[in-house]
């Protein structure tokens, strides 16, 4: 910029007018840089290292620039008058100003107007800096009385919810906690208000609520005294209107305690209290009096109160109740127009047609299938379903009582449901006469009545059916069971009761595979049919298939927890998987169900000694026998267990109990004597044998055992006893020979061998029927035959068809008698050795003779 044209001073003058465009070319002193080499202050300025310039002179302030305030000066503009500007060389272009000697002026470039300063003051330009810190806070005051009350109101009324809240829940003792709080808390208000002076304002509203919740609460926790102190103080302050009805409560707390004559007061009492508007309240009361006097056996004041129900307001249930008290009395003619009563009850429900989709409108079809299971539709269900039962229980009670027999007392009632409005219980009652007939064991005439179903309506006809090969089933007539279960299940394709017959007849055949396809489909239909799932799992037992069975009872068992048989089977499919832990785990919480199952306890000790823990294993091995004295194969366990831990003694007492179970089996009373003998009673041991004797005289390994026995006694006995074994095993031989020659063709011998009971071929134990154990059976010794005895003697010297001719006469082989000796519970154990020998040290001069020089003298 070159050129700057400042506004003059003054008001204006011939100069101006003539040129409007002068005074442009005139240049300020202080912005023309060709005076700065002789500007003094600039290079001071420039000379200095931090820039600074020297002090220069106050400014002059002037007013013509000014804008009504306290503003540094400005540049002027053409359209007023200019300050002076005056420069660090001296005067003013322009004249007008005063300055100092110097006449050293800074160029004012601040503007004060924006609140901006060069003595350092802070941004303020709303002037708020002058106003001082705010003033502190004022303190809350402190809660006033009623407000005070209103907090504590609100804090009672929040405890009754909880109360309420909670025993809805079922959580009756946290209601009584809550109530109880409350209950305080409501006291303390009444404190509050009476030194608070606000008397007067007392909230009956709130304390009524708490006394009665609280009532509520003592009657839900059976604390019955508790409650009736509570309900009496709310009766007797008058203050609360229609406190008189909750003498109702107090009744059925009485009704509680048996304390009838009570209850009755005080039913009557709120009866008094009800005005004759509130219908609905007196019947309630009605029909609890009615109730109260059928347990008090006063019958016929019980037919007077309902009665009157009946007739002011009929409805299901005290029908059926005024049907039972008219049974209790025993009059028929009254029970039958108590039925016809109750028959003319109205159910006031809609039709099931209402819910059936009819049209092609998809929005109304839309609808009904929402209402179809909406909370109302429900409670119609519910009214229906009490209105059947009533009916059908009352035709139960009374069929027996109104005629002279069974049948026709049911005939009655069916044939008067039919001409009701109820005529579809028909059919269902004359189910249950089939059932009753079941009941009473007459199944020619359950099977009578199912069978005029047969030509009856799809879903009656397939009850029927199903029914029929149920009771077949039970007759184990399986054919015709299968016959009617396919009837029912042709009439009924979702009837999942008729294919579990179907798959009960293929089980009872063996047809398992067959069984398992219906018991699928039953489930198909129904998958918490237990039956099926049950039956399934047996049926993939019976395949081996154990992982699927397993899976099959487990469904049951988390749908009917803690049923005895399926826990067994669950138990027993781990037990046939090799999973020990598992099966003893689920055995003991059999054992837990059912604590005295002598067959449980078996398993248990079963699992154990197969595990090596024979002490366990004799645990519950003993409690078998204590809850079930009579199983063989637990007494044989416990006997041999005493016996392979050398105390035999007390073996005997359980072989002695199963030769008194089996008095023909030899081998209990040899091994009765065995323990006798290895307890060192030789004496009881040989009178034992000789018992065994005379009553088994052919019985070889007594025979031997006597020889042994009387040979280490020094008796004389022994020879008479190796005589007689000669005899027997004679007798056996021709025996044997016997048979070995009438089996030849054209013999004219007979081919049967004559078996006698306690013979020697009869003392072993058979594989298939003797009792076994894991562990090692030292009584299962005694039974089987003896290498070079006289029973494998005997076996040895069969002689074959060839070596024989028929013409021939048999002439036995003289033997000689074998009475070796061989401890039937096997060779006694060695004792154990507590000392050792000196080790002799081998003398290396041993074989050398000595001289005479080295003998002494």
């Amino acid at each position: 910029m070159e050129t700057l044209r400042f506004a003059s001073s003054g008001t204006g003058g011939d100069d101006d007018d003539g040129d409007l465009y002068s005074g442009f070319d005139t240049v300020h002193p202080a912005l023309d840089i060709k005076n700065l080499e002789a500007d003094h202050g600039f290079q001071e300025a420039v000379r200095t290292s931090y820039g600074r310039r020297p002090p220069t002179q106050s400014r002059i302030p002037t007013t013509a620039a000014r804008l009504n305030s306290a503003a540094p000066p400005r540049l002027g503009t053409s359209l007023g008058t200019a300050a002076p500007l005056h420069s660090s060389l001296g005067g003013g272009a322009g004249g007008g100003g005063g300055g100092s000697s110097d006449g050293l002026r800074r160029p004012m470039t601040s503007m004060r107007g924006t609140g901006y300063t060069s003595h350092g003051s802070v941004f303020d330009p709303l002037h708020q800096a002058n106003k001082g810190p705010a003033p502190a806070l004022i303190s809350k005051t402190e809660e006033s009385a009623e407000e005070k009350i209103k907090a504590l109101e609100r804090r009672v009324m929040t405890l009754i919810e909880e109360s309420c809240t909670a025993a809805a829940k079922g959580e009756v003792r946290l209601a009584l906690e809550r109530a109880k709080e409350a209950s305080s808390k409501e006291r303390s208000l009444i404190r509050q208000r009476e030194q608070a002076g606000l008397s007067d304002g007392h909230n009956l509203d709130l304390t009524f609520s708490v006394l009665f919740n609280l009532a509520n609460q003592y009657a839900a926790n059976d604390m019955f005294t508790e409650a009736l102190n509570t309900y009496q103080v709310i009766t007797k302050d008058r203050m609360f209107n229609n406190s008189g009805r909750l003498r109702v409560n107090m009744g059925n707390i009485y009704y509680k305690m048996n304390q009838y004559n009570k209850a009755v007061k005080f039913y009557r009492m709120a009866l008094d209290q009800v005005p004759n508007t509130h219908k609905s309240m007196r019947i309630k009361i009605m029909h609890n009096i009615g109730l109260v006097f059928v347990r008090m056996g006063q019958y016929s004041e019980a037919c007077t109160s309902f009665e009157y129900i009946m007739q002011e307001e009929a409805n299901f249930k005290t029908g059926l109740d005024l049907v039972t008290a008219y049974f209790a009395l025993g009059d028929k003619e009254r029970m039958k127009k108590g039925f016809l009563r109750l028959l003319e009850c109205q159910l006031d429900i809609d039709d099931d047609e209402k819910y059936t989709t009819t049209t092609e409108d998809t929005q109304a079809n839309l609808i009904l299938e929402v209402i179809r299971n909406d909370p109302l539709r429900k409670m119609e269900r519910q009214m229906k379903q009490e209105a059947e039962r009533s009916i059908l229980t009352a035709a139960k009670l009374i069929s027996p009582a109104i005629e002279n027999n069974f049948s026709d007392g049911y005939n009655w009632c069916v044939e008067v449901i039919k001409n009701s409005q109820y005529a579809d219980l028909a059919n269902d009652l004359e189910i249950n006469k089939a059932v009753m007939f079941l009941r009473q064991k007459n199944f020619k005439d359950a099977v009578d009545t199912l069978k005029m179903f047969e030509k009856k309506e799809t879903k009656v006809a397939s009850t029927a059916a199903t029914n029929l090969s149920f009771l077949y089933f039970l007759q184990n007539e399986t054919e015709l069971a299968e016959r009617y279960a396919l009837m029912a299940r042709d009439s009924n394709g979702y009837n999942d009761a008729a294919l579990v017959n179907l798959g009960n007849c293929c089980y009872q055949r063996s047809d398992y595979e067959k069984a398992r396809e219906h018991y699928i489909a039953a489930l198909d239909i129904d998958a918490s049919c237990v039956e099926a799932l049950y039956n399934l799992g047996l049926t993939n037992k019976k395949l081996s298939r154990y992982e699927d069975a397993l899976d099959s009872l487990l469904k049951m068992h988390a749908i009917v927890r803690n049923y005895p048989p399926v826990v067994y089977q669950i138990a027993h499919l781990y037990q046939l998987l090799n999973d020990n832990d598992q099966a003893s785990e689920w055995y003991l919480q059999l054992l837990g169900i059912v604590p005295t199952d002598p067959h449980i306890h078996q398993r248990l000790g079963q699992i154990f000694d197969s595990e090596g823990d024979k002490q366990q294993a004799y645990q519950y091995y003993f409690d078998s026998y204590r809850y079930f004295p009579s199983n063989l194969e637990v007494i044989d366990w416990l006997g041999s267990y005493f016996i392979e831990h050398q105390v035999a003694e007390k073996a005997i007492s359980y072989f002695e109990r199963a030769a008194l179970m089996q008095p023909d089996q030899a081998k209990w009373h040899l091994m009765v004597a065995a323990c006798h003998r290895r307890s060192g009673n030789y004496q009881q041991a040989l009178h034992t044998y000789k018992q065994i004797n005379r009553r088994f005289p052919e019985n070889v390994e007594c025979l031997k055992l006597l020889i042994r026995l009387s040979s280490d006694l020094g008796l004389k006995e022994a020879t008479e006893y190796a005589q007689e074994l000669k005899k027997v095993e004679r007798a056996q031989e021709q025996r044997d020979s016997r048979a070995t020659s009438g089996s030849r063709p054209g013999s004219r011998r007979s081919s049967s061998r004559a078996s006698r009971s306690g013979s020697a071929a009869s003392t072993g134990y058979d594989d298939a029927a003797a009792p076994k154990s894991p562990a090692t059976r030292a009584s299962a010794r005694s039974g089987r035959s003896v290498p070079g005895s006289a029973l494998s003697g005997g076996r040895a010297t069969r002689l074959s068809l060839n070596d024989l001719d028929e013409n021939e006469p048999f002439v036995p082989a003289n033997k000689q008698v074998d009475s070796s000796y061989v401890d039937p519970l096997g060779p006694p154990q060695e004792r154990p050795r507590t000392s050792l020998r000196r080790k002799q040290d081998d003398d290396d001069f041993a074989d050398e003779e000595l001289g005479d020089d080295l003998l002494p003298e």
